[in-house]
């Protein structure tokens, strides 16, 4: 059956599905905006909740599609009816795996990474395992925190083991999610005396942990674009990130980001990017920059975003090229990724500011 629709079907999963939380809608928002912005030349169907229909008021190229129930269902009963997708989710109870398989299932073709690169990449400890060895990443092991406490024996062994490869140099440990997001519960561990049984109040027992050593240094990223089996890095961003509470919070950051470890973190990025298959279009990628000088590498890998991240709404503004354009002709091969250029015109900041996005040229 030939489908009828040839629009680019479009959509971002917080606006599309309704989501009231005005700290995580001022994001998304903007991230939307951003790539209806580059999307102009285009037919476009915006799947977006009743309640943010305004966000279509504008484009003259763009057919809203008014919703009223979570987007994930709404495409398991809709995603057929269209060509190609772009679209913009973070990795929330697996929603941009299960959105992306829902599209591949279908036959959609999509501008963003395949299901099973998503998989990987929303799974740090899958990261972990699936990237070369010669990519510097801070040591890392998974565990399970069961209801009877044999979970802090486990953190206490790895803690001795690794320990004992340096033991003049005090070893601290920071454990989050496998799979987590902006926000997420994050716990710092500054002596192993401080570990204690209260872990499974912020982790539920029988969720999965990755335990990993706290290496101390300045946040950073590396945006990309890739065409699905090379990768371009358009820019190092700074992070500016909160660890507080046992709670890591993202607060936005700016870009571009002037390093002498500018290139290193750029072939760090490029590498891990290319080295899962499937990863395509937009791609973010988090660093650290080591401040121990003593220390062999300057950079780490921290994790991979197969997905529109937050930068994209700073590239958007200062970019010499229009970055959703370019995603579709790579994929589309319509262009060479050897053919981009790329420069930027001046430098952007995007803060978390109470429940809005504070966008500004610096």
């Amino acid at each position: 059956m030939t489908k009828e629709n040839n629009s680019i079907l479009v959509f971002e999963y917080f606006t599309a599905s309704g989501e009231n939380d005005k700290c995580i809608i001022s994001e998304a928002e903007a991230l939307i905006i951003s790539l209806l912005d580059d999307l102009k030349e285009f037919d476009v169907s915006l799947v977006i909740n009743e309640s943010y229909k305004n966000i279509a008021e504008g484009y003259d190229n763009v057919n809203a599609i008014s919703i009223n129930q979570d987007v994930v269902s709404w495409l398991k009963d809709n995603a057929g009816n269209f060509n190609k997708a772009i679209f913009i989710s973070a990795e929330n109870d697996n929603n941009l795996y299960k959105i992306t398989k829902i599209l591949e299932e279908n036959d959609v073709k999509i501008y963003n990474s395949s299901s099973e690169a998503c998989l990987v990449a929303s799974d740090k400890y899958e990261t972990y395992e699936a990237l070369p060895s010669d990519i510097p990443q801070p040591r890392s092991f998974k565990f399970k925190i069961d209801p009877k406490g044999y979970w802090k024996r486990a953190i206490e062994n790895l803690h001795e083991k690794w320990q004992a490869e340096d033991p003049l140099t005090p070893l601290k440990l920071i454990i989050k999610p496998l799979s987590g997001v902006d926000c997420e519960d994050i716990v710092v561990i500054e002596k192993i005396e401080d570990l204690t049984l209260d872990l499974d109040k912020i982790f539920k027992p029988g969720s999965r942990v990755i335990v990993q050593e706290f290496i101390e240094g300045t946040d950073i990223s590396v945006s990309l674009i890739s065409d699905g089996t090379n990768a371009v890095p358009i820019s190092l961003n700074k992070q500016y990130v909160q660890l507080k509470n046992d709670k890591g919070t993202y607060l936005g950051g700016m870009l571009p980001f002037e390093s002498e470890f500018k290139q290193e973190a750029f072939e760090i990025a490029k590498k891990a990017v290319e080295s899962v298959e499937g990863m395509k279009g937009f791609v973010g990628v988090d660093l650290l920059i080591n401040s121990d000088e003593k220390d062999i590498y300057s950079v780490y890998l921290l994790e991979i975003n197969s997905r529109f991240t937050t930068p994209y709404v700073g590239l958007n503004k200062i970019a010499n090229f229009n970055i959703g354009k370019t995603i579709i002709d790579l994929i589309d091969n319509n262009m060479s990724i050897d053919d981009l250029e790329i420069s930027l015109d001046g430098e952007v900041e995007f803060k978390k500011s109470g429940d809005s996005l504070e966008i500004r040229r610096m």
